[in-house]
């Protein structure tokens, strides 16, 4: 353990985290020569043993992964030796093997795959982890190492990967506290260490109250809308639930609903949408304000002490975005066109709704039902005749890997013999276009009550040029799991997802770096989500729409009038999509541009909020934010604070990739081969910004995008 201070953790927490301490570390001696995190998976592509770890391993793991890592770091800052980038640097980049394992197994199953055993080592870690971390970057013997270097950096004659790596150190160390007073050190560690505990515990009543706010409906009539698909399945939910005989709604992360398009009952509609959106604010054990209140505070706390005037401004000093101001602006361009979008879209629900007899003014709850009517009577089809022709495995495998293949060269070949930690899980091993193997990919794409809501990407292993890893590589969603013998059929965004989130895992995937600080998606955070959004474009490109886009009753290709209908209504909607988005931006900058004294207490939570939305012109009653601030999971315990923007950032650039691939002849080897070799397989070694100018030979246009969101007409007055 690398903390020399004890860290402070609430009473009411100790005796639980007692005991279960003690409990496992009473097995740590026994664990240790069976415990299959203390050394590499046997498995190709060390691929983690997840059907040989149980709970139980983690705590000896982070025990003797500390301890190994510890070593290691002392060694490094009390070498005799004058520093050099070998026996510094590199040998940082070499440490913590044993910990980084078993840290990622962990990470992994905590988010898709929890318990409560690792919902409270979690607890229990989360502040240690954070110790362990200031151990490292407070260290001032090392550091003392690292700034001899980085000041003679000119002489040292070193790569441009290995100097970006020298520079990459320095800054960490100083974002993190290295020049601070000792005094001001002690309260830096205090702040990380109870940031870390809120966070998780964030994070999990975010989770739970998922779990346990679904909406339990009493007779079948209620579901009228409803396929007879997601009916059954909210049978055979109810019933896992203990509701045998009814019928539960689960609700998703977001604050739209997915069953909200297609429920003719407004009393229910209104009550899964009060469901949603009262999540961590309505008292009880699950309440997130005073969480919010306290981790906006010692943020703020922070950020004052490391010399920034808040925490956006610190978190912004490190992306590409570069100050509170740009993002201000990027938001404040936005918002007036989108809402004016959306009131224009309002009112043409607010007609179908009087035409069809209805006494009431749209509300949140209605917009997803009547924005599907409008477009049926402007497009003549709504969403779910999509269904029918995306089918999950037919889109994953001829249509996210066809266009990888067209694209890249790559190919796959599915790996029945290697195995995840779901028996849902899909195992495939990549190929690269002259046949040599290339990574493993994990596809986990069923929701579960033990899983956290939305989509991501995980690395299971990074790519390490020092070692000679090569990647493994997961894609999670939270699709709803059909009955047995049903088949899987995707909403349209669903199908967008699974091509973004593959955008991730080719990121990681064509990974070629010497280090690992630089692997993959290891860059700023306004740039992560920019490849991803980028390989979304080749969902609708024709001849990878027309591979996999097939009824998977007939085989009958998507109809070519029905293509031109969802052509045609690309833009529609957007008003909505994007005033949801643009205030959830909001409350996210609203929280992290506060003073510490700024900041209101628990009660105050949601009244600041509103004033926020209010002030941005963005408090719009029929479109609420995609995320209220009390289960705003990417910002309060997923690592977006003050970043959500990102997405808008990184659509920018995807906006104006997508033109230059059009301009210049689309879906091509060529034009694969340059994106890849230019900008996937370089990770965070090079400058982002370069990368992307190198790549397309211009500077990023908003244009595209305002375009693309149908913004780019005058705002209505």
């Amino acid at each position: 353990m690398l903390n020399s201070r004890s860290i402070p953790i609430q009473a009411r927490w100790m005796p639980l985290l007692t005991a279960l301490c003690l409990a496992m570390s009473s097995v740590v001696s026994a664990q240790t020569n069976s415990n299959p995190l203390l050394s590499p998976s046997p498995l190709p592509y060390e691929l983690p043993p997840f059907e040989q770890i149980r709970d139980e391993h983690f705590l000896p793991a982070f025990e003797l992964g500390m301890a190994e890592a510890q070593k290691e770091v002392e060694a490094i800052a009390n070498n005799p030796a004058p520093p050099t980038f070998e026996n510094t640097i590199v040998a940082m980049e070499r440490t913590g093997e044993t910990l980084e394992r078993a840290d990622r197994a962990f990470g992994i199953l905590t988010g898709a795959y929890t318990n409560p055993n690792l919902e409270k080592l979690d607890t229990l870690m989360s502040p240690r982890f954070a110790a362990h971390r200031d151990s490292i970057l407070l260290n001032p013997a090392l550091f003392a190492r690292i700034n001899r270097l980085y000041e003679s950096r000119a002489t040292l004659g070193l790569d441009p990967e290995s100097d970006r790596l020298l520079e990459r150190y320095y800054k960490d160390f100083v974002r993190g506290g290295a020049k601070l007073s000792d005094a001001d050190k002690a309260k830096l560690k205090e702040y990380n260490a109870e940031l870390a505990r809120l966070s998780t515990q964030f994070k999990q009543n975010v989770l739970k109250e998922i779990n346990a706010s679904g909406v339990v409906v009493e007779r079948r009539e209620d579901l009228a809308g409803m396929s007879d698909e997601a009916i059954a399945a909210a049978a055979a939910a109810a019933k896992s639930a203990g509701h045998e005989g009814k019928y539960l709604i689960p609700l998703t992360n977001t604050t739209g609903q997915p069953p909200l398009a297609s429920l003719k009952n407004r009393e229910l509609r209104e009550r899964i949408m009060a469901a949603s959106l009262a999540r961590g604010s309505r008292g009880g054990e699950f309440d997130n304000r005073a969480i919010v209140s306290s981790l906006a505070r010692i943020r703020a706390e922070r950020a004052r002490l490391l010399g920034y005037p808040n925490h956006a401004a610190l978190q912004l000093d490190e992306q590409t975005a570069g100050n509170v101001e740009t993002v201000n602006q990027l938001l404040a361009r936005l918002a007036p066109p989108a809402v004016a979008n959306a009131q224009r879209e309002a009112v043409d629900m607010q007609q179908i709704i009087e035409a069809d007899g209805g006494k009431f003014a749209l509300g949140a709850a209605d917009w997803a039902l009547y924005s599907e009517k409008v477009r049926a009577a402007k497009y003549a089809f709504d969403e779910e005749q999509l269904r029918p022709y995306f089918e999950l495995r037919r889109v994953l495998v001829d249509g996210v890997f066809h266009a990888a293949t067209q694209l890249y060269g790559i190919t796959f070949k599915e790996r029945t013999d290697l195995k995840g930690y779901s028996p849902d899980m899909m195992v495939f091993e990549v190929f690269d276009a002259d046949g040599q193997p290339l990574a493993l990919f994990l596809g986990d794409f069923y929701a579960r009550p033990n899983k956290r809501g939305g989509a991501w990407a995980n690395a299971y292993v990074p790519q390490n040029g020092l070692k000679g890893n090569r990647p493994v590589i997961g894609n999670h969603q939270n699709i709803a799991k059909p009955p047995a013998g049903q088949p899987t059929l995707m909403t349209y965004d669903e199908v967008d997802t699974m091509f973004h989130e593959f955008g991730h895992a080719l990121h990681g995937m064509f990974s070629q770096v010497k280090y690992p600080r630089f692997a993959g998606t290891s860059v700023p955070r306004d740039f992560v989500e920019y490849p991803s959004q980028v390989n979304e474009m080749w969902a609708v490109w024709p001849s990878i729409l027309k591979n996999y886009a097939k009824h998977y009753q007939t085989g009958e290709p998507l109809p070519a009038e029905l293509l031109a209908k969802v052509e045609a209504a690309s833009k529609f909607n957007q008003g909505h999509a994007t005033t949801e988005l643009v205030a959830a931006n909001v409350i996210d900058q609203a929280w992290h541009q506060l003073t510490p004294d700024q900041v209101p207490s628990a009660e105050g939570v949601l009244e600041f909020e509103a004033a926020a939305l209010k002030k941005a012109g963005v408090d719009f009653g029929p479109v609420p934010p995609r995320y209220r601030s009390t289960y705003f999971s990417h910002i309060f315990s997923g690592g977006y604070s003050a970043g959500y923007y990102s997405y808008f950032w990184s659509e920018v650039l995807d906006a104006d990739t997508v033109e230059w691939f059009v301009a210049n002849g689309g879906l091509t080897r060529s034009n694969g081969d340059r994106f890849r070799d230019l900008l996937l397989s370089r990770g965070g070694s090079r400058d982002a910004k370069e990368m992307y100018r190198q790549f397309t030979g211009r500077e990023p246009d908003i244009k595209p995008l305002l375009v693309r969101r149908g913004l780019d007409a005058t705002p209505a007055k």
